[in-house]
């Protein structure tokens, strides 16, 4: 039997170097730092670096990449314990190089990129000196891949771009952007794209408008973008003409586990506040832990967060064996769907037993929720996903030989009389 569930003592004590650093390190810098891919920004640009020299040297940064690429190698598994501890922090990503969308834009880069392109972004990508923007959804077709309209077409030697895209997420942090655009419109639904390298200083491109997510913007990052007249390279081609579909599901399969395991670290973190409000607060003459319905909500909490983070590390396991994303499509959708219910769940039960605290802007349960109904469109909505999971459960079942079905009771019930026919007619059963 090879089933364990014990974390070997050399990881369990990097992981505990970890949990310790970004507790006392990295927390406190989501309330100075008002956002980690601000390259422009004075006080992130000093306190930021020394703590990434620090992951570094422990030998922590960008462990989702293979050693060739500066990397670690760790498998997914070891990816998914570490993200858990990465995901309380919206900064801790970024101090450990493993931040989105940069880390999905090196994998296809180092995968489908040219030496020279290698050079010139992945490199400067995985030191850390530079920010990425993944320039994909538009307006109009949202997710789907198969309505994109924004097109480049070859002007000699140059593909001029035009089209509009939206949620092309901190693009003005950004020192390049790979955008999918149109360059063969007249091929099958999954062969008409391709995917550019956009450096975003290039004369053309116009944010028209930094959309916030939720009630209160906060810092709007969110750029709903149009290119005009936006002129590269021929050269600056990600992989093939029409390629683009697949360099999209290579990036976004890896996008989808590493969301999952950073949000398991949030439900944590939510679980571990709401059991302490539960054991702090009085109300009608004791506890709120001594409260049924409030015990329900912890309990219901505890439940969804055990159950989702046992599927989410199975299907990093299960990657590990397999090395194939492909094999492990059921699981990263099941993940996927499971993802919004659960953080919105937890969310909102943490707020509830907080009271009208929980509700205000000096918690962040309301930020959990609204984190949740973005992760249910985010890489592909909650639907698709599990029309693709109901599909790959049915993919292998095979039909009913007859009019009933075969579990049908009664003709179990003779099959099972006629294989012991002559057991029962000896003891009269029959």
């Amino acid at each position: 039997m090879a089933w364990d569930f014990a974390t070997d003592p050399e990881t369990a004590k990097q992981l505990a170097w970890v949990d310790e650093f970004v507790r006392e390190e990295v927390e406190p810098l989501d309330f100075v730092i008002p956002n980690a891919r601000d390259m422009r920004d004075p006080v992130r640009q000093e306190l930021i670096p020394p703590l990434q020299a620090e992951v570094k040297q422990q030998g922590l940064w960008s462990t989702h990449l293979p050693p060739e690429w500066g990397g670690q190698g760790y498998g997914h598994l070891h990816l998914a314990l570490l993200e858990e501890i990465l995901g309380r922090s919206a900064t801790a990503p970024m101090v450990f190089g493993c931040q989105s969308p940069d880390s999905g834009n090196a994998q296809i880069i180092a995968r489908y990129g040219t030496p020279e392109q290698r050079e010139r972004y992945l490199q400067p990508l995985l030191d850390g000196k530079l920010v990425s923007c993944f320039s994909a959804t538009e307006p109009q077709s949202g997710a789907d891949p198969k309505m994109f309209e924004c097109r480049a077409e070859l002007d000699g030697d140059e593909w001029v771009i035009n089209g509009e895209k939206w949620f092309s997420s901190g693009i003005e942090y950004s020192a390049f952007a790979i955008v999918m655009v149109v360059t063969e419109p007249d091929a099958d639904p999954y062969h008409r794209l391709s995917a550019l390298l956009v450096p975003t200083d290039t004369p053309g491109i116009r944010v028209l408008r930094n959309v916030g997510v939720g009630v209160h913007r906060g810092e709007a990052i969110h750029s709903y973008v149009r290119y005009e007249d936006v002129r590269v390279p021929k050269e600056n081609l990600l992989g093939e003409r029409g390629g683009a579909f697949a360099v999209m599901q290579t990036r976004m399969s890896h996008a989808r586990l590493a969301l999952a395991t950073r949000s398991v670290g949030q439900m944590k973190r939510a679980i571990e506040l709401m059991a302490e409000r539960a054991v702090s607060r009085r109300t009608q003459g004791e506890l709120l832990a001594h409260k049924q319905l409030v015990q329900e909500h912890v309990a219901d909490s505890w439940l969804d967060y055990e159950t989702f983070r046992l599927l989410v590390l199975r299907t990093a396991w299960k990657l590990d064996q397999t090395h194939d994303f492909k094999a492990v499509r059921a699981d990263i959708a099941a993940v996927k769907v499971m993802l919004p219910r659960v953080l919105n769940s937890i969310g909102a039960r943490a707020a509830q037993v907080h009271g009208s605290l929980g509700v205000s802007d000096e918690m962040p349960f309301v930020g959990m929720v609204t984190s949740a109904l973005t992760l249910g469109v985010a890489d592909g909505p909650t639907e698709v996903h599990k029309v693709t999971l109901a599909r790959q459960v049915l993919h292998d079942v095979q039909p009913a030989p007859g009019v009933f079905p075969s579990y049908h009771l009664p003709e179990q019930r003779a099959r099972a009389i006629e294989k012991h026919r002559a057991v029962l007619e000896r003891h009269g059963r029959v």
